[in-house]
C-alpha cells in the first residue's frame, strides 16, 4: 500500500518521465535503423567490409556504457545528446549483424532466377532479398529496441532525464519505492517496445513468408490490427516530440543552474534556481543531477551550463590540484584568485555549511572497539573493512592520504558508490565508510561519526562557481547567492537532506519550503 501510495503521490514525476525515456528511446531506436539496415545491406555486397565492420561494432558494444558515455561528454557536453549517441551505438551491432545474416542467407538460387528473368540488383533487393530477410532484420531491431530502453536509464547521469533519474535517485536515498517507481515503468515500456516491432516485424513481412498455421482471412485481419497498432503508436510518439517544440519565442533572459548527483546538490540545484527567479527577472533552466565533480565543471567551463555550487575542498584539490590543507581562508582565496585566472570562472561567498568528508561506523562497531576518533581506528584497522565510494579511494585528500598520515592500513577496501555503502555497513558486509558531514543518511541510519582528530580533510564550505560572463550579465545573481549562503548551516543542511532521504520529499519541494519558510528577499 506504500507503493501505491508512493506512485500516486509523485505520478505527475514519474508521468513526465516516462514520457522523456519514451522520446529519448524512439530517436536513439530511429537513428540505429537509419544507419544500421543501410550498413548491412552494404557488407551483404561488399563481403570484404564484413569482418571490419562488424569487429569495429562488437568491440563498441565490449566498452562499458558509462565508460563511453564519460568519453561523449567532452565532445557533445551534457543532456540528451551523449546518452543518445552511446545508446545507437550499443543499438548498432545487432541491426547490422541481422540485416547481413538475412540477405547473405538468401539462396543463390533465388539471386540467380531473378536475375535471370531480367531483374535489376536494386529490384532484387527490395522485391526479394529485403523482404525474405525482413524476420531476421526484425529480429535484431527487437533486441536493440528492448536493450535500448534499459542503456537509455543512463542518460540520468547527465542530466538527460528518464526513468534512470527516479532508479539512480532511490538508489543513491535507499528508497525501494524510487528505485521501482522507475524500474518497473522500464520494463513494461520494454516490453511495449518489443510487441510494438514485433507487430511491424507482421506487417512488413508478406504473408506468404509469414510461418503461420492460421488461415489467410485470419491473417489478413490480425494485419489489419497490427496496421492500426503501427498507427497510433507512430501517431503517439509523433505528438510527444511535437508537444517538446516551443514554438513561443524564447526569453534570452536566461540562465542554466547545474549540480552534482546526489541529495544535498539536487536541493541546492532547485533552491538556488527559485532564489534566483524569485528576487530577479532572469528566467532558469535546472540542469540538476548531471554527474560527479569533473562531470559538472566540465559542463561549466564548457558552457553547458552558467553556474553551480561546488565545494571549496574539491576545488582546491581536486580541480586545482594542490595538496589538501585545513586553512579555510587559505583554501579560498586560492580558489577564488585561480579560478578566475585560469578558467575564467567567478567564485562568490562561502556559504556557511562545511561538508567536509569523514568516517562513520555504526553504534554496535563504536561500541565493540571503542571508536570515537579517527585515530581510534589505528588500533583495528587491519580487522575492518572500510566501503568508501570510487571518488574518496582516488582522492588525494581522501582513503590514501588519510591512510598515510593516520597510519591506516584496512583488512579489504571495496569501492562502493553512493547510499549502497550504507546498506553495504548495516549489514555489516563493511565496517567503515566515507561520508559527509551534512549527509541525511547519517541521521536515517543513526551512525557514529569518527572525529578528525588529525584535521586531516580539508574545508569543504560550499561555494557557488559563477562564469564570468555569466556574472557580467547579470551582476544581481551575487546579492542573491551572498544573501542566501547565511542561512545554510550544518545543522540545517543535514535537515534539509533528512527530509529528502528518510521522509521522501522531493528536493525541488524541499528547496521550496526552505525558501518559504526564510523569506528570502534581496
Amino acid at each position: 500500500m506504500e507503493f501505491i501510495d508512493y506512485i500516486i503521490e509523485n505520478k505527475d514525476q514519474i508521468i513526465s518521465l516516462c514520457i522523456e525515456h519514451i522520446e529519448l528511446t524512439a530517436l536513439a531506436l530511429i537513428i540505429a535503423i537509419i544507419i544500421g539496415v543501410p550498413i548491412g545491406i552494404l557488407i551483404s555486397y561488399k563481403r570484404k567490409l564484413n569482418k571490419p565492420v562488424l569487429g569495429i561494432t562488437s568491440v563498441t558494444q565490449a566498452i562499458p556504457s558509462m565508460a563511453l558515455l564519460g568519453f561523449m561528454i567532452p565532445f557533445l557536453g551534457i543532456g540528451t545528446a551523449p546518452a543518445i549517441v552511446v545508446v545507437v551505438l550499443y543499438s548498432l551491432l545487432p541491426i547490422i549483424k541481422n540485416t547481413y545474416t538475412g540477405i547473405a542467407n538468401i539462396s543463390p538460387a533465388t539471386v540467380e532466377a531473378a536475375t535471370g528473368i531480367g531483374l535489376t540488383k536494386a529490384q532484387i533487393l527490395t522485391k526479394i532479398q529485403i523482404p525474405e530477410a525482413l524476420p531476421i532484420i526484425m529480429a535484431g531491431v527487437r533486441i536493440s529496441s528492448v536493450s535500448a530502453v534499459g542503456l537509455m536509464t543512463m542518460a540520468a547521469f547527465i542530466g538527460g532525464g528518464g526513468l534512470g533519474y527516479l532508479i539512480f535517485s532511490g538508489i543513491r536515498t535507499v528508497n525501494n519505492y524510487q528505485i521501482l517507481a522507475g524500474a518497473i515503468p522500464a520494463c513494461i515500456l520494454a516490453l511495449l517496445v518489443d510487441y510494438f516491432f514485433g507487430a511491424i516485424e507482421k506487417l512488413v513481412t508478406p504473408i506468404s513468408l509469414q510461418n503461420e498455421t492460421k488461415s489467410k482471412e485470419k491473417q489478413k485481419k490480425e494485419r489489419r490490427k497490427n496496421k492500426i497498432i503501427v498507427i497510433i503508436t507512430i501517431l503517439i510518439i509523433g505528438l510527444l516530440f511535437l508537444q517538446e517544440i516551443d514554438f513561443s519565442k524564447k526569453s534570452d533572459n536566461v540562465i542554466r543552474v547545474g549540480s552534482k548527483d546526489f541529495t544535498e546538490q539536487e536541493i541546492l540545484c532547485y533552491m538556488t534556481s527559485q532564489a534566483i527567479e524569485n528576487n530577479t527577472d532572469i528566467d532558469v533552466e535546472n540542469e540538476c543531477n548531471l554527474g560527479g565533480a569533473q562531470v559538472v565543471f566540465s559542463a561549466l567551463t564548457n558552457d553547458n551550463i552558467d553556474l553551480y555550487i561546488d565545494y571549496a575542498g574539491t576545488d582546491y584539490t581536486d580541480i586545482l590540484k594542490h595538496k589538501p590543507i585545513s586553512d579555510v581562508d587559505k583554501v579560498y582565496k586560492t580558489i577564488k584568485k585561480e579560478m578566475k585566472e585560469k578558467y575564467d570562472i567567478e567564485v562568490l561567498n562561502q556559504m556557511a555549511f562545511n561538508n567536509t568528508y569523514a568516517l562513520a561506523v555504526t553504534k554496535e562497531t563504536a561500541q565493540k572497539y571503542n571508536l570515537a576518533t579517527i585515530n581510534d581506528l589505528t588500533r583495528v584497522s587491519n580487522d575492518l573493512i572500510i566501503a568508501p565510494t570510487l571518488e574518496f579511494i582516488n582522492r588525494e585528500d581522501g582513503l590514501p592520504g588519510l591512510e598515510k598520515e593516520y597510519g591506516l592500513s584496512f583488512k579489504d577496501t571495496i569501492g562502493i558508490d553512493g547510499s549502497p555503502r550504507y546498506t553495504a555497513l548495516q549489514n555489516n558486509n563493511a565496517q567503515v565508510i566515507d561520508a559527509f558531514t551534512t549527509d541525511g543518511l547519517l541521521k536515517k541510519f543513526n551512525l557514529v561519526v569518527l572525529e578528525d582528530d588529525k584535521n586531516f580533510f580539508p574545508p569543504y564550505y560550499a561555494i557557488p562557481l559563477v562564469r564570468s560572463d555569466t556574472l557580467k550579465e547579470y551582476p544581481e545573481i551575487e546579492k542573491v547567492l551572498n544573501a542566501l549562503g547565511p542561512y545554510l548551516t550544518d545543522e540545517v543542511m543535514q535537515d534539509l537532506n533528512y527530509q529528502v532521504d528518510e521522509l521522501g520529499k522531493s528536493p525541488e519541494k524541499v528547496a521550496t519550503d526552505f525558501l518559504n519558510m526564510i523569506n528570502l528577499t534581496v
